[in-house]
């Protein structure tokens, strides 16, 4: 009971000081209010004292405007002006996008290619695997097979093995191939989703 009391207690002095809490901000407007006193030798500028109607002067160069008939124009600190070919810059810019998807498209589409031949090979793997299986099934389940030609079964395995092997180190070669690609396309530039 007594600790429910304290509990009660508590919350009332904190709903009591929270009721007379000002807010950040207007604590922060009266210091400021308050705070002025002697004058200070620098000027600081935030977003009460800033300047709306005056200009502000920039050191440098002035902003690139375009004038009316598609030049650049620019002023320099001493109000001079200097008129650019801004169709040489355009053509340049655009030559320089349509030169990089172009080579983006070449990237997928050798990309693309060599996707394509690993799933061959893989499918090819994967068919030759199956037959093996029921190959060796098949030997197997016939005891007689065993018996009147076990060479003919370890020649036709032996080839078997050697073929598969051979597959799969195309295979493994088809994808550190692709892999390449991939990488020289990231260091080109070119973002590529995965395919795998």
């Amino acid at each position: 009971m007594k600790k429910q009391w304290t509990m009660i207690a508590t919350f009332l002095i904190l709903g009591a000081s929270a009721v007379s809490a000002q807010s950040l901000g207007d604590y922060a407007r009266t210091v400021r209010k308050e705070k002025s006193g002697p004058a200070q030798a620098t000027r600081h500028f935030d977003n009460d004292n800033l300047p709306v109607n005056d200009t502000v002067s920039v050191v440098g160069l002035a902003p690139e405007a375009t004038s009316p008939a598609g030049a650049k124009v620019v002023t320099d600190a001493k109000g001079g002006t200097e008129a650019k070919a801004a169709g040489a810059a355009q053509s340049d810019s655009k030559q320089a996008a349509a030169d990089k998807t172009k080579e983006a498209e070449d990237f997928k589409k050798k990309i693309e290619e060599q996707q394509e031949k690993i799933n061959s090979l893989n499918r090819e793997v994967d068919l030759d695997q199956r037959e093996e299986r029921l190959r060796a099934a098949a030997f197997y389940q016939d005891a007689g097979s065993r018996l009147r030609n076990p060479a003919e079964w370890t020649k036709e395995q032996s080839q078997a093995h050697n073929d598969a092997a051979d597959k799969q180190k195309s295979l493994d070669a088809a994808r550190q191939k692709l892999e390449e690609m991939q990488e020289e396309a990231r260091k080109a530039g070119i973002v590529q989703k995965d395919t795998d």
